[in-house]
Order: C-alpha cells, then sequence, then structure tokens
C-alpha cells in the first residue's frame, strides 16, 4: 500500500450575505471613566442590596419555611417591626437583558411617543458587563440604543456604557441578586443625579448613520462578502490506495 503524499493547502472563496448597513459600534468610554462611573453605580445600587439582605429571605424550600412557621407558633408571640419601604431607586430601574430588550425595543417604535403613559419608563443609562459574557448576548444594545434615541433631544439620549473588565459580580453583590448582566436606569432616578452628570459627560451617545440615511427613501444593494477560506486536502481514491 502507498503512503499518501501530503498535499499542498487549497483555497477557495466563499460568499456571505451581509447587511448593506454600517455596524453600529459602542460609545468609546475611557477606562478610567468607566472606573468612575462603576464606583458611581455601586454607590447608587447598594442601598437596594443591603435592603434585600436585610428584609428579604431566600426561599430555602417547602420543607424549611414549614418549620420555620412552626417554631412562631411554638415561640412565644413578640410583635415584629414594620418592614420599611424599598428604597425609591427600585422603581426607576430595569435589571437584565430580557426586561431592557423589551423597553428599548418598544422606544424604538417610530409611532411611539416617549411622552406618552403606554412606555413603563425611559432610559437615560444603561451598563453592559461586556467582561463577562460573550459578543453574542450583548452586540445589539448599541443598534437598538441608537434606535430609541433618534427622535429624543440631544440631552435626553440613551447613553450605553459597556464595562470592559468582569464586574457582573460586584453589581450582583451590590444589588443583592444571582446574577446580573445589564442595568438600564430611567431619566432623573431618584438618588442618581452625580452618577447621571458623569455619565451625560463623558459618554456620547451611540450613533446609528444609517437611521437617518433610511428618511432618504435610497435603495442600497444587497452587501456580499467575499472570503478566502482554505479547504481541507482531497481524498485519495479508493482505487488508487489499494493498487
Amino acid at each position: 500500500m502507498t503512503t499518501p503524499t501530503s498535499q499542498p493547502t487549497r483555497k477557495r472563496v466563499v460568499h456571505q450575505l451581509d447587511t448593506p448597513f454600517s455596524t453600529v459600534s459602542w460609545p468609546a468610554v475611557s477606562p478610567e471613566d468607566q472606573d468612575t462611573i462603576l464606583e458611581l453605580l455601586c454607590d447608587l445600587l447598594s442601598p437596594l442590596g443591603q435592603y434585600r439582605q436585610t428584609h428579604i429571605k431566600r426561599s430555602k424550600g417547602k420543607r424549611a419555611a414549614r418549620k420555620e412557621k412552626d417554631d412562631k407558633k411554638a415561640a412565644p408571640t413578640t410583635e415584629e417591626l414594620p418592614v420599611p419601604p424599598i428604597p425609591e431607586i427600585d422603581a426607576s430601574i430595569d435589571v437584565g437583558l430580557n426586561s431592557i430588550t423589551r423597553n428599548l425595543q418598544a422606544l424604538s417604535q417610530s409611532d411611539a411617543d416617549p411622552a406618552q403613559d403606554k412606555l413603563e419608563r425611559q432610559y437615560l443609562m444603561i451598563f453592559v458587563a461586556r467582561g463577562n459574557q460573550a459578543s453574542t448576548f450583548n452586540c445589539h444594545f448599541p443598534q437598538m440604543v441608537a434606535a430609541a434615541s433618534k427622535n429624543l433631544p440631544s440631552t435626553d439620549k440613551i447613553r450605553l456604557v459597556g464595562f470592559s473588565n468582569p464586574c457582573s459580580e460586584r453589581l450582583s453583590a451590590c444589588l443583592g441578586v444571582p446574577r446580573v448582566s445589564s442595568i438600564a436606569i430611567a431619566k432623573d432616578a431618584p438618588g442618581a443625579g452625580a452618577l447621571q452628570e458623569f455619565v451625560l459627560k463623558s459618554v456620547p451617545p451611540a450613533e446609528a448613520a444609517w437611521l437617518d440615511a433610511s428618511r432618504d427613501a435610497q435603495h442600497l444593494t444587497t452587501k456580499i462578502n467575499a472570503i478566502e477560506t482554505t479547504v481541507g486536502p482531497k481524498r485519495p481514491r479508493i482505487n488508487d490506495t489499494t493498487s
């Protein structure tokens, strides 16, 4: 049996269908400004984590809940102190990719008026822990933020901050929840004055040039990428190997 000889690497061109519109990049924020924003954000959210840790008990299962209920019945009755209200900032934030994406989708509707009551809240700042995620999970944020901000005045355009360094665990600890990937904060949220002022000063709005270009009703041809790739070695024929 003859030993197959090594063949030179073959190449061919494959074609990939792409969008004719340009992609929207993440707003550029310096690492120093990211660190400052993260500190201000954690200071704002820490009261929520402290409240949940003190006044909200995590479920330990039905058996543990039944045992705790029986222990309370057996113990002498004591007057329980009233639970204080949750910090006001809780009503002005959304946590998690799904809820934020749904609200951005509502804000980006062409006939949607941000002043209408049907919208839950008007975002001003969105923070994403990019360092803890693959880009697949958050690559839609720049496009959606740009679309949701296109009809807003410059001072009200949503600011998008993507933290380059991993910070999900720290945000989770501040909020008192298991995992945090993204946080959205409404305009004029209580206690967010310092954070809002710094973000508006240091973070540019997300820009999508194709949103304005689409109003011109100009036809854009389909974009097809030609990518050169390698092809595996050609398999020898059976007759050649057995001869």
